[in-house]
């Protein structure tokens, strides 16, 4: 690759080389790196066209003053060479000679300069320090009581919050609750909503609505009616939606007037009709519609479906409500990015690279890269927006939280960008500017009160890390993942060692859980699967991680002789209490000794990912003798009256 394409990578934020999971330099293909740019809009298909575009972007940079948008923190105050005013968010005009203020309020302001209005973006240096707590971390599709209609339901997420705060539980981390795309077949992953503006549907408790109870009782009858039958083994997503969807409309037909919604609500409510009229894919309806500005937003079918996020809203202020004693709260997960074909990619495809989508390169878990089929922001139009689309997302999660998770922490530094029609292994990284992007993060957690968990598993950079315990971030702790890499073999590091700014926990929902790992479920099922090359080699390394961890327990003193798995599922419990980390977190999966997995990645329909129930209702999981022991060790870690 010549020396004029990698400038002209670098201008534009396009990696032509990066380092493995070995930390061994990849060189990028240079077709990759064309690809890459042609979806930045920049041609790079000749030599010609290189140097134009190279000479435009030098150019562009050579004539800025002031980044815009001006992203800072409180304090600082950086010199601008320009003088203008500078008007606050409230309104408040101040003079700017030749450098921005250092007192400036937190907030959102602009900057006039000439015949230039720059957005300034004023971030808190750090967020506060989170208090220590201990919790549960829930798959709410999983859950069930019974009142459920064949899958967990927000009525469920309360019952769960307020059961595990009475227990002395401090948060409880749930999965995304976004929205879906309301017509079958339904998305199952959490991970890939239709929108991360709005509320999933599929989570009503439909008895618990207030139109439910202001409506007749032949009519509270007629709906109670359409619940499907308990009991199945695993969660029909189409059969639950179909009913609920029933519902909806019976108790839509009784309601009275409502309110009109607001743009970005009206706008959603067009897309989930249209889809329901076109398909699910908003990319082949009819080419007038294939664009928000297109689309009707007055239409009636619209208005019910705006009318079905105010009951989510509604449902969702009740599950904070009821954390209301809990030191941190609720924390909602937030997904890297969204279904390609759902409403957010046709509601911002102006701000979003619609054509790629993002993943991860090749290393020793997948051979092959993973392609998440998921469309990246495109960091230049997002910086042109004003950062405003991104705040939208986060504004819109927090809410309805005390805090929030988010996904791949470091896609705030870069993504993996894959050409259309390229395998996940032909594609390379996009830069943003992760300066702006926790700017505005922890801008809208401290006016919200929330707190902000980077999800940072697998190979990242010491300048993540540093910079989100810079600003007040928690990091991510797992048991299978922390090991001493300063020593040969990396054996696990003991907990009391892990990082103190974590939130921490034995699994994850994309791992095994105890007592999957305990009994080698996690080998077992891909090997029947046909996932692995080697099987015989993964049962001994499974068996020998099994070996290491048992005498991780015994050196804590924590392995019983002749140990049940109950035992030592309480006994991993007790391991994870030990940890540094300010927040210790465990799955009702976990806790109760449940041996599958709720998702098992590099399958699709192969495996039940995201329609595995809980074995027991919300109620009995709270009273389950093996949880009661399991939760008993952190709480004596986490006692809820010296905190804070």
């Amino acid at each position: 690759m010549n020396a004029e394409l990698r400038a002209l990578a670098a201008a534009h934020g396009v990696a032509t080389w990066y380092e493995d999971t070995e930390r061994r330099r990849v060189e990028v293909a240079e077709d990759v790196v064309v690809a890459v740019l042609a979806e930045l809009g920049v041609d790079a298909g000749t030599s010609a066209t290189v140097r134009t575009e190279l000479s435009d972007a030098l150019r562009r940079h050579g004539r800025v003053t002031v980044p815009d948008p001006l992203v800072v923190r409180a304090g600082e105050s950086p010199v601008l060479s320009v003088t203008g005013e500078l008007t606050l968010e409230d309104g408040t005009v101040r003079p700017v000679h030749d450098r921005l203020p250092g007192d400036l309020p937190l907030g959102y302001h602009s900057l006039s300069f000439g015949d230039q209005r720059v957005p300034v973006v004023v971030a808190p240096p750090a967020l506060p320090p989170v208090p220590p707590a201990w919790g549960l971390m829930a798959q709410l599709y999983a859950l069930h009581s019974p009142g459920s209609w064949g899958i967990g339901d927000f009525a469920d997420l309360r019952e769960l919050v307020g059961g595990s705060a009475r227990l002395g539980a401090g948060v409880l981390l749930v999965n995304p609750v976004q929205a879906i795309t309301p017509v079958k077949p339904v998305k199952r992953s959490p991970y890939s909503p239709s929108s991360r503006r709005f509320a999933n549907p599929l989570y009503l408790r439909i008895t618990e609505t207030d139109a439910f109870h202001r409506a007749p009782e032949r009519v509270r009858a007629e709906v109670a009616a359409l619940a499907p039958p308990p009991g199945a083994e695993l969660i029909d997503y189409d059969a639950v939606w179909a009913a609920k969807l029933a519902a909806l409309e019976v108790l839509w037909r009784h309601a009275g007037p409502v309110p009109e919604p607001e743009p970005d609500l009206a706008e959603f409510a067009a897309f989930c009709a249209l889809a329901e009229e076109h398909g699910p894919d908003w990319r082949t309806w009819p080419a007038g519609l294939r664009h928000p500005r297109g689309a009707d937003l007055t239409a009636p079918r619209a208005a019910f479906h705006a009318w079905v996020q105010g009951l989510c809203r509604a449902q969702l202020a009740s599950v904070r409500e009821a954390a209301a004693d809990m030191r941190v709260g609720v924390v909602h997960d937030l997904p890297v990015g969204v279904d390609p074909a759902g409403a957010d990619a046709w509601a911002l495809q102006d701000v979003l690279a619609s054509e790629v989508t993002v993943g991860a390169p090749p290393d020793a878990f997948s051979q092959q890269g993973q392609d998440w089929n998921l469309p990246p922001w495109r960091p230049d139009r997002l910086a042109a927006a004003g950062y405003e689309p991104f705040r939208d997302v986060i504004r819109a999660v927090l809410a309805h939280a005390d805090g929030i998770r988010v996904d791949h922490v470091m896609g705030l530094w870069r993504l993996w960008w894959i050409p259309p029609g390229r395998p996940a292994s032909e594609g390379t990284y996009v830069h943003y500017d992760a300066n702006a992007l926790l700017g505005v993060l922890t801008l809208e957690a401290r006016r919200a009160s929330a707190i902000v968990v980077g999800e940072d598993l697998g190979t990242v950079s010491d300048e993540v890390r540093a910079t989100l315990r810079e600003r007040g971030v928690l990091r991510s702790s797992v048991l299978w993942f922390e090991r001493d890499e300063q020593a040969d073999g990396e054996p696990l590091l003991p907990p009391a060692r892990w990082p103190s700014d974590a939130m921490a926990s034995i699994s994850t929902h994309d791992l095994p859980t105890a007592a999957g790992f305990l009994r080698g479920e996690h080998v077992r099922v891909r090997a029947e699967l046909g996932l692995l090359a080697d099987p015989a080699a993964e049962r001994e390394r499974a068996a020998a991680d099994r070996d290491e961890l048992l005498a991780e327990l015994a050196e804590h003193g924590l392995l019983p002789e002749e140990a049940t798995e109950e035992d030592l599922v309480v006994a991993l419990h007790a391991l994870l209490a030990t940890s540094a980390s300010t927040l210790l977190l465990t799955s009702p999966q976990d806790a109760m000794g449940e041996p599958r997995q709720p998702n098992l990645p590099g399958t699709v329909d192969e495996y039940p990912n995201w329609r595995i129930p809980l074995a027991v209702t919300v109620a009995e999981f709270l009273q389950h003798p093996v949880v009661v022991r399991a939760l008993a060790t952190l709480r004596t870690e986490r006692p809820p009256d010296t905190i804070g």
